[in-house]
């Protein structure tokens, strides 16, 4: 049998272990954030190590005073309906998260987040908000994610996101704006990291298509705009289009949400279903054509989706691999992945092939470049002086045609009279080449008198003889008509010696 301990030794263990206890959870509150000294839990709140959880706590306004070390804030499903700038009135280092989503928030100060200046999540979605004013997010410097969805927001002051270098995902989705944000993206210089920008379910009636084209893929894998009632056109067909190719996310996952409005119809239509049907019957342009001319200089990009790309090579249509920046001979690579081409040959068309490494899959590009086989100002020079050429020659001939068959007539007493025909006699004095009779028919025996038989009237085409042919005296006889040919006359056109017989 196991030998019994005295009743004094049990109670000493005993004091012993409570003592034990006791100081571990003096130690545990010691060094646990909430037994410091000047900090507790805000009531019906639940706080776990630095997260502070006041969800769906039938609060009106932000619990005071929170813990200054605290790193994520959850306030979703309240009654906060104004964010004013003394919701924090000590500057909270920590925090990183804060969730305001399903408050019913209508108005939040430009000066809300000035005490916390290390935010890198801000969800304020589900909210009354209608507008983004001047500078409104001007103070998070290093705010990453910012979700804004289901709100009202119908207009977004230029400069609302000022200084929101590191903001990688905004989210605009379900909202009431009309005009597509494009200072948002372009040049990347107002939010360099962006990488998902949601517009979703807005009320965009159009977009800047050619600029969006524009941007690069790995920015448009990301560009949500399905659930619009945009407007169709060709040129919005062809970027949706060019995306389900190049298979991005935007189009891929939503491809049955990405419709468009036909005029005078009823019901939206599908964007991708636009192609060969009326009234619009749009075409689906290629992806990568580049046209050139020889001796040109081109750059063909290497458009990849995938960021963090670790390494990238060109191979060109002869098999030949451009791998290191600055390259040999006519290929060179440049800082940005892109190839360059100069002094275009006949020989450099082709299909050009960019293999891209990322951190997690790869991605193979091509590109067909077409060569045409003359200099850009060459066949336009040439064009232009054999049409110059052609007309001239064209010119001439009507003009000598004129010259030959729109002569005035000289015997403008004898128009609209019968000529009889010629005696047989006068048959060597008519030239088979003129185009005015040395003839006509008056009276019956009597010769028509031209004007430019005399001295001093006028010829054929208006000109003035200074000495005529003095006409012979009549004579008698069956010659007596026998006329003196007019040495200026169209019949005399190859001779300057008149011919009398």
């Amino acid at each position: 049998p196991r030998p019994q301990r005295p009743r004094d030794a049990a109670g000493q263990g005993a004091a012993m272990e409570g003592v034990g206890v006791a100081l571990a959870w003096l130690l545990l509150a010691l060094l646990s954030p909430w037994g410091a000294a000047g900090a507790s839990c805000p009531p019906r709140c639940v706080c776990a190590s630095n997260i502070l959880s006041c969800s769906q706590a039938v609060l009106s306004a932000v619990p005071a005073p929170l813990p200054r070390f605290t790193a994520v804030l959850d306030l979703s499903h309240n009654n906060v309906t104004r964010l004013r700038a003394d919701w924090a009135p000590g500057r909270l280092a920590h925090l990183h998260a804060l969730l305001l989503s399903h408050n019913g928030l209508s108005f939040v100060s430009t000066e809300a987040f000035a005490h916390v200046p290390h935010l890198r999540h801000l969800d304020l979605s589900s909210n009354r908000l209608r507008a983004l004013e001047e500078n409104l997010f001007s103070d998070l410097a290093e705010l990453e994610v910012l979700l804004l969805y289901n709100n009202e927001i119908s207009s977004v002051d230029r400069t609302a996101f000022e200084n929101l270098a590191r903001l990688r995902k905004l989210y605009l989705g379900q909202n009431r704006i009309a005009r597509f944000p494009l200072e948002l993206l372009r040049d990347g210089s107002r939010l360099p990291q962006l990488a998902l920008l949601d517009l979703s379910a807005n009320r965009l009636r159009s977009l800047p298509v050619g600029e969006l084209q524009a941007l690069p893929a790995w920015l448009r894998d990301r560009l949500y705009l399905h659930g619009n009632p945009l407007a169709c056109d060709c040129p919005l067909f062809q970027l949706v289009a060019r995306g389900r190719r190049r298979r991005l996310s935007a189009v891929m996952d939503f491809q049955e949400e990405l419709r468009c409005l036909l005029p005078a119809a009823q019901a939206p239509v599908g964007i991708l279903a636009l192609a060969g049907r009326q009234p619009l019957n749009c075409s689906e342009a290629r992806e990568a054509v580049l046209e050139g001319h020889l001796g040109d200089t081109v750059t063909l990009s290497c458009d990849t989706r995938l960021r963090g790309v670790r390494s990238r090579h060109w191979v060109t249509p002869g098999g030949e691999r451009v791998l290191e920046e600055g390259g040999n001979g006519s290929a060179a690579l440049l800082a940005n992945g892109s190839l360059q081409l100069r002094a275009l040959r006949p020989e450099d068309a082709g299909t050009y092939a960019c293999w891209v490494a990322g951190p997690l899959l790869n991605e193979t590009l091509y590109v067909e470049l077409l060569v045409h086989n003359f200099t850009l100002h060459g066949p336009h020079d040439t064009l232009n002086t054999a049409y110059t050429t052609l007309v001239g020659c064209i010119l001439s001939v009507v003009l000598v045609l004129i010259y030959l068959y729109l002569t005035p007539c000289r015997c403008c007493c004898c128009r609209g009279a019968e000529k009889p025909p010629a005696p047989r006699d006068d048959s060597i004095n008519s030239s088979v080449l003129s185009a005015t009779p040395n003839h006509a028919a008056g009276v019956p025996g009597e010769p028509c008198r031209s004007h430019s038989a005399s001295a001093t009237g006028p010829g054929q085409n208006g000109r003035f003889k200074v000495g005529g042919t003095p006409q012979p005296p009549p004579r008698h006889g069956p010659k007596a008509q026998r006329k003196v040919s007019d040495p200026d006359s169209v019949s005399s056109v190859f001779s300057d010696t008149p011919i009398v017989v």
